[in-house]
């Protein structure tokens, strides 16, 4: 097990303690002296920390040339599971329509459900700059809408990037199709593939896959 899968799995063990404190009935404060720190404000640190390991074990399998077949398959599962876990929460705190939250998670399964058939050809799925935006714009939508009861001015911000990440992963999602259907035969198709991704052959190095 190398730093990178362990940072991937570290986010995954982040999503319970996420919620946790996301849906804590009773309010949870700590006055530190300088500053006090509200559930909101605990919760957004520890989403944060977990969507940084995401950058940190792509750059450090690639910088380290420890790119695995284990960590490729649990880098896109961790993402779905660390933004699935929070805007499921927020739902439940009616910070997020229920609706927006259904469509964006069925994005992802789909999403999964083509990349096992690709790899069923022979096929790998590497991170495209439209996976990357998809999943910065979620981030940015989560952390705004987790602060949401401090302040209006952010609570309408988190909802503009929420609508924003939301049309990035329609967009994504059949942009993914259509060039998964119209790819060659051999199943490897130059240029970008749709969703957040560009097709090419399993042996290629490259970057972990995104969400």
């Amino acid at each position: 097990m190398n730093l990178p899968n362990v940072l991937t799995l570290s986010r995954i063990f982040l999503v319970p303690l996420l919620v946790a404190v996301l849906l804590r009935k009773d309010a949870i404060q700590l006055d530190t002296g300088w500053v006090v720190v509200t559930r909101e404000v605990i919760a957004l640190f520890i989403f944060l920390a977990a969507a940084l390991t995401d950058f940190l074990d792509g750059y450090l399998a690639r910088r380290r040339r420890q790119i695995t077949t284990v960590g490729k398959l649990l880098d896109p599962i961790a993402d779905k599971i660390l933004v699935s876990g929070a805007l499921i929460s927020l739902v439940e705190l009616n910070r997020v329509a229920a609706w927006m939250v259904v469509l964006i998670v069925s994005r992802e399964f789909a999403v999964s459900a083509l990349r096992n058939v690709a790899l069923s050809h022979g096929v790998a799925i590497a991170a495209s700059e439209i996976g990357k935006a998809k999943m910065v714009a979620q981030i940015m939508a989560v952390s705004l809408l987790i602060l949401a009861p401090r302040s209006p001015v952010i609570e309408q911000a988190g909802y503009v990037v929420l609508w924003l990440a939301l049309l990035i992963t329609v967009v994504s999602m059949v942009d993914y199709f259509r060039g998964f259907w119209q790819r060659p035969p051999a199943g490897v198709r130059a240029g970008r593939a749709a969703d957040d991704v560009v097709v090419m052959r399993e042996n290629v190095p490259g970057a972990r896959n995104p969400s």
